[in-house]
């Protein structure tokens, strides 16, 4: 069963086209990644997909929903969190997530406030206004309030920019934990190593899908020619090879020189044209595809 089916969406604002054509489906109980630079689509794609939006053609499903003429029924059944924090800061977390219940019309709200606060970790924080709370727990905060009425579907739109590792990590096993039960998880990010945890990843350019699948399947699909060397003081040599033929990047992580192409043929002849360091082809990563696509989308804009 699939959670979302949509295809040909299209929306367009002020004569920008910034969804076009957009065809998209994820299974029942999946994390799916949603990957793509800025302006590429993404944030309005999860306003078509939660009615937010209406588009300008196509249409479709979600949770068999009719995303054009159902929207109301389909709120109820989402949870949708946005890039910025969207809560009351002067309101603590308890009374925060007793207004979301009064929007829903629980019933029992206190049992429902009380459980979703233990189970996100914010139960010893629950008189503490929202605005004094870091970061990674105001993500927390939303999240509980994304999910406090049981939903179906989580729509999360970056909803860990701007947290440091660890809040990361702690968010994300939330997220498997509520997928784990069959919650169903659309999300955005820009950091590949949440995108290489979920089970397949969708990219987008121009409002467009690009490319999609698992991981693996993607980083395949690209086809890409990596090498690395080893070393101190590779900050010369990585400022020669940008740009050199058959060069689409090279980064420095640590004491590492990582340099990717396309043309194994030419690369490797700027490789020993270059000389100084003792080159080895490795496995491309998702980040390697990420910046592939990213610079595709420049030379094509």
């Amino acid at each position: 069963m699939l959670a979302i089916d949509v295809r040909g969406l299209c929306k367009s604002f002020g004569g920008n086209k910034v969804v076009d054509g957009l065809d998209l489906q994820v299974p029942e109980g999946e994390i799916c990644g949603f990957l793509g630079g800025n302006g590429s689509g993404k944030t309005t794609t999860i306003r078509l997909l939660c009615g937010l939006l209406k588009p300008d053609a196509g249409g479709g499903t979600c949770l068999g929903f009719d995303v054009v003429r159902q929207t109301t029924e389909l709120r109820l059944q989402i949870g949708y969190m946005t890039q910025r924090f969207s809560l009351y800061g002067d309101l603590s977390v308890e009374e925060n997530l007793d207004f979301v219940a009064r929007l829903y019309c629980m019933p029992d709200r206190s049992r429902a406030v009380a459980a979703v606060m233990e189970r996100m970790g914010l139960a010893d924080r629950a008189g503490q206004p929202a605005e004094q709370l870091s970061g990674g727990w105001k993500q927390r905060l939303s999240l509980a309030a994304c999910v406090l009425h049981q939903p179906r579907l989580l729509l999360l739109d970056e909803p860990t920019a701007g947290v440091d590792a660890k809040a990361r990590r702690e968010f994300f096993d939330l997220v498997n934990d509520l997928a784990a039960e069959g919650i169903t998880v659309l999300l955005s990010t820009h950091y590949m190593d949440e995108a290489e945890r979920c089970r397949r990843v969708v990219y987008l350019a121009g409002g467009r899908l690009i490319v999609q699948g698992s991981v693996d399947e993607v980083v395949r699909g690209a086809r890409l020619v990596v090498f690395e060397t080893r070393g101190d003081a590779l900050e010369a040599m990585a400022r020669r090879l940008r740009g050199a033929p058959g060069v689409e990047s090279a980064a420095i992580f640590g004491r590492e020189l990582r340099v990717v192409g396309m043309d194994r043929a030419l690369l490797e002849r700027t490789l020993s044209a270059a000389g100084g360091g003792d080159w080895r082809e490795v496995p491309g990563r998702l980040d390697d595809v990420f910046i592939h696509l990213l610079n595709d989308e420049e030379r094509r804009a």
